[in-house]
């Protein structure tokens, strides 16, 4: 297990733009994404960013069969993404209630776009590029927007809508 610390909202590593992976196929980079997968499992995540464990590099890795954070979400498939981009297909904005392992405990209604094409590299510096709707789609715009110093919270338009969660299931 590498499990690391998730650093928490106000960070500064967190309000950073990441920078682009520039070597692929490292020890330094498998290291990364393994001690990524361990945090985020750890932690009942469905997805996390390198900034959120300290690393200022744009990677991502999302993925889950079941979530109990999540109980209705259909699975997305484990994926590792590096140096993303992302590009909306239509206009179809839908709010859902989010949560963040850098905002614990906390959940807000987000509106996002609900299909998309996302690319990418693999850890080996493959490229490659996937259509995502609904859930999957959320999760990238989520995880990706990290990379840019945007959590989740900055994208809630009612404040009303954002809170702790067990205040909010209440």
């Amino acid at each position: 297990m590498a499990e690391k610390k998730v650093l928490r909202m106000g960070h500064p590593i967190l309000r950073k733009t990441a920078q682009n992976v520039e070597e692929f196929g490292t020890a330094a980079l498998s290291q990364l994404l393994i001690d990524m997968e361990d945090t985020m499992k750890v932690e009942g995540g469905v997805g996390i960013a390198a900034p959120q464990i300290g690393v200022s590099l744009r990677v991502v890795v999302f993925g889950f069969k079941n979530n109990a954070r999540y109980p209705e979400a259909s699975p997305v498939p484990f994926t590792v993404l590096i140096n993303p981009k992302i590009e909306f297909i239509g206009d179809e904005i839908e709010d859902e209630w989010e949560g963040c392992l850098s905002v614990p405990g906390m959940r807000g209604l987000v509106p996002r776009h609900r299909r998309l094409k996302y690319s990418g590299y693999s850890e080996k510096g493959v490229f490659f590029e996937k259509y995502a709707e609904d859930f999957h789609a959320r999760v990238v715009q989520h995880e990706c927007d990290h990379l840019d110093g945007i959590l989740y919270p900055m994208r809630i338009k009612n404040l009303l809508s954002f809170g702790y969660a067990e205040e909010l299931e209440a």
